[in-house]
């Protein structure tokens, strides 16, 4: 539906009325033996003095396996691909940011921020865009973010369909992110690094009994550093994420909790294509790869890019975000049965201005220069989600359930604007006007340093101009609410024989207020709901008590506009109210995609070591594309089979491996069509004319068809560790194009010309290895030494559609003082 309204920012007072209303956080999984879910993790002792985590790995029981309600049955006995990524893992490889915890996962790639998208975290999982499908303590985290992990205990990577645990989305999987909450004891656990390239991090950790049951946990962290092999980009943070749980190890528990993240960075813009399809040289596929290394342009320039070689400018970009979480949850235990209520409120904020290299008219091959057009963005992302789950265990006769249900309700906000910055769009971009204002520069020499300035237009001599933001009325809005309830239950057949299912029905309501144009004395609003169901039906075998055999099924759905434009949005509700863009808003569908798996999992050496391989195959309808009729239709589909394995957690007293391999063969099984225009001859008009898209049958974007992770710890002598790390990702492909044309004769004959070449923008596979020694002085002082990227690697981990690909830094160290009291 569509209805006029005026613009301008709305108020929220729903916001504030259930600001009071108790938060969302995870209980822990099941002991490795039985299928009740445990005690929360409130209730749990912290580690005696002098004892680590890793001597004591847990990889299907309690400690480890905070799954949160919804999860009914231990990691073994869940008929699914499940990894948990815990934090000593985390620690030990020096992940600071959520993308380098999730590279040691195998099987996840990350995207770029374009088509609209944002600058943020956009993992894909099983060659899904799983951005919106991110988790934190069970509660979906929207807006574009870098997420950091100084407050992280662990990170839950869930594969396959996945709309029935979570809601909207969730094709490929979802990530849940565990935080650190109080927990039984004292202690704390302070750190401080310092590295090459200006590194500087320090963190605390800080668990206290303050006695009748009162639990205070504080985590804090402070962050500076450059990037090694990459000239000027720095990045700069710190945030606190304090927590409190009364009744702490009682019945009856509250838990208050607060996250902040404050940062600032000089973004990356990372390498250009060398080719478009309209210079690149040859016939048949060519690849497009990131202009590295020495080239000569087609017009005789020649020249070498350097690996730190930076586009972007220091007098126009930046990145500043800000999040905050305000968190309440109040749970009690009816014997085997818990109640829990719980709400978030979550704003996010987020401003920049992005240096994106080139402008895909072939400027990088045939001049020797790059564009640099301004990406800019400000706005915010504020949540409001309130949850309520009853889980327990109970029995029918001889049968036994471990059951979980609840309903959720949420409000959702994303407004967003631009700034008014003035890159030379409007001239030939790498003309001579456009090298004296420093919009275009040599892709041999560029210099961050550039004196650019912003000009009011495109014009010689017109006036300099601050950069501003773009009138608030101009600003779009997106609105969303969403109405859930589901119910899971793991049911004890036999005690060999388990059957697992799941439902849920999620009734999703989204708005789009796109800013007032140029003219207009009010807006519009486009309006749509969908209602979804989804559920997931799975069948375990348990040959032994800590071995599993299972086989199942799952579905999920992305409705449009699921993301409220925090993220790239194949399926969006439109900003135009013209009668075609009604009939489309009712014509939308909601993409939907459906997971068979099969697979095997072992706990083994008394649950000090997982083991998992499986098995799959996701399939995707209504994915929307361009039609044979040149329209709009739900035609697409994808198809990725593919296998799995990982390993996670103590091979012997001395040696801990955490990794895994994954083979896809991820395919656009239906692209749709693409429409070409044969030019008017003579009388006869342009006409168009329909080709299936270049896309069908080739294996999707941002896909690895091969990864490997492994990290792997030994402990020689006792206070020693030696940790190594090898990672390994194939080609990833970042998107097709080829030279179909279109002719036609004065009869009006029309006649598509094959292409004679397809471009192939694409990214080179890479290995990369990072080492760590370590040494516990006594019970309470460590140091320890990381080296990452031990062979300066040259390699990209992001790859655009077009225009450039993200590049990884070089290779970096940094010592790690750690004192525990």
């Amino acid at each position: 539906m569509i209805r006029s309204q005026s613009s301008g920012r709305s108020a929220a007072p729903a916001f504030l009325a259930l600001a009071c209303v108790g938060f969302v956080a995870t209980a822990p999984a099941a002991q490795a033996g039985d299928l009740e879910p445990a005690a929360d993790a409130s209730k749990e002792a912290a580690p005696a003095e002098g004892e680590s985590d890793q001597d004591h790995v847990v990889v299907t029981g309690a400690r480890n396996e905070q799954a949160g309600p919804k999860a009914t049955a231990k990691v073994v006995d869940t008929p699914r691909s499940v990894v948990v990524l815990p934090k000593d893992v985390i620690e030990q490889t020096g992940s600071v940011t959520l993308a380098d915890a999730l590279r040691t996962v195998p099987g996840i790639t990350f995207g770029a921020a374009e088509g609209g998208n944002p600058v943020g975290d956009r993992p894909f999982i099983r060659g899904f865009d799983s951005q919106g499908s991110t988790f934190v303590d069970g509660v979906r985290d929207i807006g574009a973010q870098s997420r950091e992990t100084f407050a992280v205990e662990q990170v839950q990577v869930v594969r396959g369909s996945d709309s029935t645990l979570g809601g909207r989305g969730s094709a490929g999987g979802s990530i849940n992110i565990i935080t650190k909450l109080p927990v039984q004891g004292d202690f704390v656990r302070a750190t401080a690094s310092l590295g090459t390239d200006d590194y500087k991090r320090a963190t605390i950790d800080l668990n206290q009994d303050l006695g009748s049951t009162i639990g205070l946990r504080i985590a804090a962290m402070y962050h500076d550093q450059d990037f090694a092999g990459r000239e000027a980009i720095w990045a700069k943070r710190w945030g606190v994420a304090p927590s409190l749980t009364l009744g702490l190890g009682t019945d009856t528990r509250l838990t208050l909790g607060y996250y902040y993240l404050q940062t600032e960075e000089l973004p990356d813009s990372g390498i250009p294509y060398l080719y478009t399809i309209g210079n690149a040289p040859g016939t048949g596929e060519i690849y497009s790869e990131p202009a590295m290394g020495d080239y000569t342009a087609a017009n005789g320039v020649s020249g070498r890019v350097d690996r730190d070689t930076f586009y972007g400018l220091k007098s126009r970009d930046f990145r500043d975000t800000t999040t905050h979480q305000a968190t309440l949850r109040v749970e009690h235990d009816f014997g085997g049965v818990t109640l829990r209520n719980s709400a978030r409120y979550s704003f996010n904020s987020q401003a920049y201005i992005f240096t994106q290299p080139d402008d895909q008219q072939g400027n990088v091959y045939n001049t020797g220069q790059v564009w640099r057009r301004a990406n800019t963005r400000y706005g915010y992302a504020e949540a409001l989600s309130n949850q309520t789950d009853l889980y327990g265990v109970f029995n029918t006769g001889s049968i036994k359930h471990s059951f979980a249900v609840g309903a959720e309700l949420s409000w959702e906000k994303a407004r967003r604007g631009t700034y008014a910055v003035n890159a030379g769009s409007a001239t030939a971009r790498c003309n001579t006007l456009g090298l004296s204002r420093f919009n275009c520069t040599s892709a041999f020499s560029a210099n961050p340093n550039d004196p650019w300035v912003n000009y009011a237009n495109d014009t010689v001599g017109s006036p300099q101009t601050p950069i501003t933001k773009n009138a608030h009325s101009a600003e779009t809005q997106n609105d969303a609410h969403t109405v859930s309830v589901y119910g899971f239950d793991t049911i004890t057949l036999l005690p060999q024989l388990l059957l697992n299912v799941g439902l849920r029905f999620d009734r999703f309501t989204s708005k789009v207020t796109p800013g007032l144009a140029a003219g207009a004395a009010t807006t519009f609003s486009l309006e749509r709901t969908d209602e979804l169901f989804n559920w997931q039906a799975g069948l375990v075998f348990k040959p032994t008590r800590t071995t599993s055999l299972y086989a199942s099924y799952a579905t999920s759905a992305t409705p449009p506009n699921s993301l409220l434009g925090e993220g790239q949005e194949g399926n969006s509700l439109g900003t135009t109210n013209t009668p075609a863009a009604v009939a489309l808003l009712d014509s939308l569908k909601v993409e939907k995609s459906k997971s068979y798996e099969v697979g095997a999992k072992a706990a083994l050496f008394d649950n000090q070591l997982s083991l998992s391989l499986a098995a799959f195959q996701t399939d995707t309808d209504n994915a929307r594309v361009t039609g044979p009729n040149n329209t709009v239709e739900f035609i697409g589909t994808r198809r990725i089979r593919g296998i799995e394995f990982n390993a996670n957690g103590n091979v012997t007293p001395w040696l801990n491996l955490f990794g895994g391999y994954s083979h896809l063969d991820p395919v656009i099984t239906d692209g749709g069509f693409t429409a070409l225009t044969a030019a008017a001859t003579g009388l006869q008009p342009a006409r168009a004319v329909l080709v299936p898209s270049v896309n069908t049958g080739r294996q999707a974007p941002q896909t690895a068809r091969d990864s490997f992770t492994l990290w792997a710890t030994v402990k020689p002598t006792t206070g020693l560790s030696i940790g190594g790390g090898a990672f390994y990702m194939s080609r990833v492909f970042g998107g097709y194009a080829d030279n179909r044309t279109a002719t036609q004769n004065a009869a009006g004959v029309v006649t598509v010309n094959p292409a004679t070449k397809v471009l192939v923008r694409s990214v080179p596979d890479y290995w990369r290895f990072d080492a760590r020694i370590g040494y516990a002085i006594n019970d309470r002082i460590d140091l320890s030494v990381n080296v990452q990227n031990l062979t300066n690697k040259t390699y990209y981990p992001q790859a655009f559609t077009a225009h450039y690909a993200a590049i990884a830094p070089g290779r970096s160290a940094f010592a790690t003082l750690g004192i525990k009291f």
